[in-house]
C-alpha cells in the first residue's frame, strides 16, 4: 500500500479544542476546599488513557475564558463523555464553557505527502505559546478551478516554509463544526511569536486572502502542566 493510501485509510483522529472559564464564586471558597477539588479534576483528566490532553492558560489573553484543554481521542464519544465526567466534579460545578471546537486530523488537500502540519498535530511536546482560531473559506473558493487554488496554496505554503520556528496544526471541521477549519500555531518563546505575527502580515497580501470568509476570534494561550494551570487559573 502506498503512503498515500495508508493515510488515507488511517484511523480518524477527533480533536475538541475545549475552553473552560471559572465561576468568580469559586474564588471565594476555602482554600483547601479549592484545592481538594482541583486535584480531583486533575487525577480526572491524568487518568483518561484513550485521550491526549494538553494544558493552556487563557486568564487575562482573552476575556471569558481561563483555560484551554486541547484533547486528542480516536472516538467522538470518549471527549463527550469526558467532558460529562469533568462537569460533574466539584470544581466542574464552577466552570462553564464559552467557547469549543471540534475537528479531524486528515491529509491536507494541497500537500500529498505528510507534511509538518500532521506531523506537529500528533507531537508529543507541544511549544509553549499557542495561537488558535476558526477558518472559513469564501463559497467563490470552491467555485475556483483546482489549478486555480493549488496555485494560491502554493504561495500560502511557500510563505509558511519561511518561518521553520513556527509549528502549525491544521484541524478539519467541515460538516462537524461551525468552521472549515481550526488553525493552530505554536511557538516556543516571544522572539517566535514576533516572527508570527510578521508571518500574518505577510500572508494577508497574497492572492488567496480575498477568499477567507472568517479567521477570528484569536485566542492567545500558555501551555502549562496541568496542575500548575489549575493553581493558576483556579
Amino acid at each position: 500500500m502506498t503512503e498515500e493510501a495508508t493515510r488515507q485509510t488511517a484511523p480518524p483522529l477527533f480533536v475538541q479544542y475545549l475552553f473552560l472559564a471559572v465561576d468568580p464564586a469559586w474564588r471565594r471558597l476555602k482554600p483547601e476546599e479549592r484545592e481538594c477539588a482541583t486535584t480531583e479534576l486533575r487525577e480526572l483528566i491524568e487518568s483518561q488513557s484513550d485521550i491526549t490532553t494538553f494544558a493552556y492558560g487563557t486568564t487575562g489573553m482573552k476575556a471569558g475564558t481561563d483555560m484551554l484543554l486541547w484533547r486528542i481521542a480516536p472516538e467522538l464519544d470518549a471527549l463527550q463523555e469526558s467532558t460529562s465526567r469533568m462537569m460533574r466534579t466539584r470544581l466542574g460545578a464552577y466552570l462553564s464553557v464559552p467557547c469549543a471546537y471540534i475537528g479531524l486530523i486528515r491529509p491536507s488537500t494541497y500537500v500529498r505527502r505528510q507534511d509538518s502540519q500532521e506531523q506537529a498535530a500528533l507531537a508529543k511536546e507541544r511549544g509553549h505559546y499557542l495561537v488558535i482560531y476558526p477558518f472559513t473559506k469564501t463559497h467563490e473558493w470552491y467555485q475556483l478551478g483546482k489549478a486555480s487554488r493549488q496555485g494560491m496554496m502554493n504561495e500560502h505554503i511557500k510563505i509558511g516554509h519561511e518561518y521553520p520556528s513556527i509549528k502549525q496544526v491544521l484541524v478539519h471541521s467541515t460538516g462537524l463544526d461551525d468552521q472549515e477549519f481550526v488553525v493552530a500555531y505554536e511557538m516556543d518563546d516571544a522572539e517566535q511569536l514576533l516572527a508570527f505575527q510578521t508571518l500574518v502580515m505577510d500572508l494577508r497580501s497574497t492572492d488567496g486572502r480575498p477568499y477567507t470568509l472568517r479567521d477570528t476570534p484569536v485566542f492567545t494561550a500558555v501551555h502549562r502542566p496541568l496542575g500548575e494551570l489549575l493553581a493558576l487559573a483556579c
